[in-house]
């Protein structure tokens, strides 16, 4: 039986207040700022549009916690546009909606700071919800990103039971390093990270180094780093290096960050749920992330047409045994 979904996307939503100026501050300045946006945001609410705009509607389904508030309305009325599930959110009168406050320079670099509310409150009792339970048996793909961290190791455990294929991408909580991650890494297929948060799990900065010490304790995680402007990496028994969109030679140029890491997740989900190959998803990832960059909205991931007419440009640098 296919799945009738693709993916369970869980973890945080957001509503995002960025602030554009000429550059960030040092500690203790203060800055001119050109221009606000508000705009919805959230590592797994950017990660589940991106999916949902690749795969299409009722493809993807989002679990995470919202205020009763006009925020968390006017959440339900982008995912629904988006063709993103809704039936896993949970809403409580206990804190509003979670917010995010980004600063953006012209270069396109950023610095966020979250205020978790609602997003803190699913719990791993709230797994057992049946409807939850119903979507988490559909789909093939369980992408895990910053739910409170119980919720999330209860999810990395039951998904493995009934054989899904798992995401993870620990955000904040790569802090707890390779001991503290150990439950959801022994059931993860893949860890997705930038290079800081692989520094925190491992301790250690150069990328090799760091893959082969979680492979010495995960032999089977499949191990993604994201590099930004430099494109991607996977160690797999194998290294495989993809290149950045070039985004100069395509007349285009990065004018906000926020949000690509995401665009990256949601689109190698996307791959591995078409069925394609870990090298492929891969490629798919780094062009959707170097689209994104262009973007100034925090969820300005390609739709599947767009990203189709890029993809051609985005190569693999090289893949040693």
């Amino acid at each position: 039986m296919i799945p009738l979904l693709g993916t369970v996307v869980v973890g945080s939503i957001n509503w995002d207040i960025t602030l554009f100026t000429n550059r960030l501050p040092r500690g203790g300045e203060e800055v001119v700022v050109n221009r606000i946006t508000h705009v919805p945001g959230g590592k797994a609410g950017n990660t589940a549009v991106a999916a949902a705009r690749l795969l299409g509607r009722d493809r993807v389904a989002i679990f995470g916690g919202l205020g009763n508030d006009v925020v968390a309305n006017e959440h339900v009325k982008i995912f629904e546009k988006e063709g993103v599930l809704t039936s896993g959110l949970k809403f409580s009168s206990e804190h509003g909606s979670g917010q995010a406050y980004v600063a953006v320079d012209e270069s396109g670099e950023n610095a966020i700071y979250t205020y978790a509310g609602a997003n803190s409150l699913l719990t791993p009792n709230d797994l057992d919800d049946p409807n939850r339970q119903t979507l988490m048996s559909q789909a093939s793909v369980v992408t895990i990103m910053n739910p409170p961290f119980e919720t999330a190791t209860k999810l990395a455990i039951e998904s493995k039971k009934i054989g899904k294929r798992i995401i993870y991408d620990p955000g904040v909580w790569s802090e707890r390093g390779l001991d503290g991650l150990r439950q959801i890494l022994s059931c993860a297929d893949y860890l997705i990270s930038n290079e800081s948060e692989i520094r925190n799990i491992t301790g250690l900065s150069n990328s090799k180094g760091a893959a082969e010490k979680l492979n010495e304790k995960y032999p089977s995680l499949k191990i993604i780093q994201k590099l930004g402007g430099r494109g991607s990496i996977m160690f797999d028994g194998s290294i495989v290096v993809i290149d950045a969109l070039n985004l100069e030679r395509l007349g285009m140029k990065v004018v906000n960050t926020v949000g690509c890491g995401d665009s990256f997740l949601g689109a190698f989900v996307a791959a591995l749920v078409e069925g394609l190959s870990d090298i492929d998803a891969l490629r798919w990832a780094t062009c959707a992330a170097g689209l994104k960059a262009t973007k100034l909205e925090t969820r300005g991931s390609p739709d599947r047409e767009t990203m189709f007419r890029y993809l051609e440009h985005i190569k693999l640098k090289s893949s040693d045994a």
